[in-house]
């Protein structure tokens, strides 16, 4: 055998033994950390966001669980020790922790246009972009009741959340004044575009606190899955929680249970990178991936929220297991969304934590929900 000959079988073994070490390093590329909320939702997420961006990047995903609370956030970031690099937060938080240099810059160039080339800065909704944070879904807190407590008249309007003499039973809200504020100045009417201008006064606060404070068998709750929990262990009759959940609920365990969209309170959920990410690229990465409107339509596909991309929205259809019609279940649908309050998350940033010295003063909390524990701080939310 010649020497030409003998060197390129050389070179034909040598790339056969790289070949096993060139996967072995694609699988064992760097992880992406995720922070994000468990439950049904991150079990859509998973399935159409996780697996298909490690199928296509070959990175792959680990995630993480919190309740939304900033201090943690404010803990890694100051400690320089941050074991996340991407993180789903409610924008209202994403704009107080922008504010606080918790979180990188973000710039909605980094997004994919539609299919049809319509520029992402156009094809979103309004209010999508903050400088560190893009939004990616619109979810609602709504009302759920079990249909077997009022077996004749059922709740209608917010209003018969407080009305326990038409509909008597314990009820479970969450711990924390957004969301309960607005509901109880709608039960009086108040129109809503004054909400907000009438919770800045003391007079539009102590009304709704007294509208709070009248409620009998109370539970609070923190961890999003309570309000199902105590819905379907007969707890309460009526809760408070996130739409995405109460649909899991009632379609995928057919629990008896009916939303009440009127007064549904919507928020933007986001992506953000946390200051100090290991894998900040990798993150970047990700968020075009998961924004781009294939994904953001397949996420609504298995979970109800309203996709914050407006291609994405006319690619809603059905649930690929069920076949149910996922488009009337999103908060954004005409339908759902006649008397839906947008909250004012920028109003929020601003006074929280004074709100939250207000509402914990004025009303009792040392009645968790069972299976809960008193809150280490007034400001934290819980999961979508």
């Amino acid at each position: 055998m010649g020497r030409g000959k003998r060197a390129i079988i050389r070179a034909a073994i040598v790339l056969l033994l790289m070949l096993p070490a060139a996967s072995g390093s694609a699988a064992e590329a760097e992880p992406l950390d995720i922070l994000s909320w468990g439950g049904a939702y991150e079990r859509a997420q998973r399935r159409a966001l996780f697996a298909p961006f490690t199928a296509a990047t070959g990175i792959p995903v680990r995630v993480h669980r919190y309740n939304g609370s900033l201090a943690r956030i404010r803990q890694a970031v100051t400690s320089g020790e941050v074991p996340w690099d991407v993180i789903d937060m409610q924008r209202s938080r994403g704009r107080t922790a922008c504010a606080e240099g918790l979180l990188e810059p973000l710039s909605p160039d980094l997004l994919t246009p539609s299919p049809q080339g319509t520029p992402a800065v156009r094809d979103f909704i309004d209010g999508a972009f903050s400088p560190c944070a893009i939004t990616h879904s619109v979810f609602a807190t709504v009302v759920a009741y079990r249909r077997d407590a009022f077996p004749g008249q059922r709740p209608t309007e917010i209003g018969d959340l407080f009305d326990q003499q038409r509909f008597p039973g314990p009820r479970a809200l969450q711990r924390d004044p957004a969301v309960n504020l607005e509901w109880a100045l709608l039960s009086y009417g108040v129109p809503e575009q004054e909400i907000y201008r009438l919770l800045s006064t003391r007079r539009g606060l102590s009304l709704a606190l007294r509208r709070l404070q009248r409620l009998d068998n109370l539970q609070w709750w923190e961890a999003g899955d309570t309000p199902v929990r105590l819905l379907a262990e007969k707890r309460v009759v009526m809760a408070s929680g996130y739409n995405g959940r109460f649909f899991d609920a009632m379609v995928n365990r057919g629990l008896p249970i009916e939303i009440l969209w009127d007064g549904q309170v919507q928020e933007h959920e986001t992506w953000a990178i946390p200051r100090g990410a290991e894998q900040a690229e990798s993150a970047r990465k990700f968020i075009r991936f998961a924004t781009a409107t294939e994904r953001q339509a397949a996420l609504a596909r298995l979970i109800p929220y309203g996709p914050s991309r407006r291609s994405a929205t006319r690619q809603v259809t059905t649930h690929p297991d069920s076949g149910v019609d996922m488009r009337l279940h999103i908060p954004t649908h005409p339908l759902n969304a006649e008397r839906a309050v947008t909250k004012d998350d920028s109003w929020y940033a601003h006074t929280h934590e004074r709100i939250s010295e207000y509402f914990n003063a004025a009303l009792p909390h040392d009645a968790p929900a069972a299976g809960e524990t008193p809150p280490a701080t007034p400001e934290a939310p819980a999961a979508p």
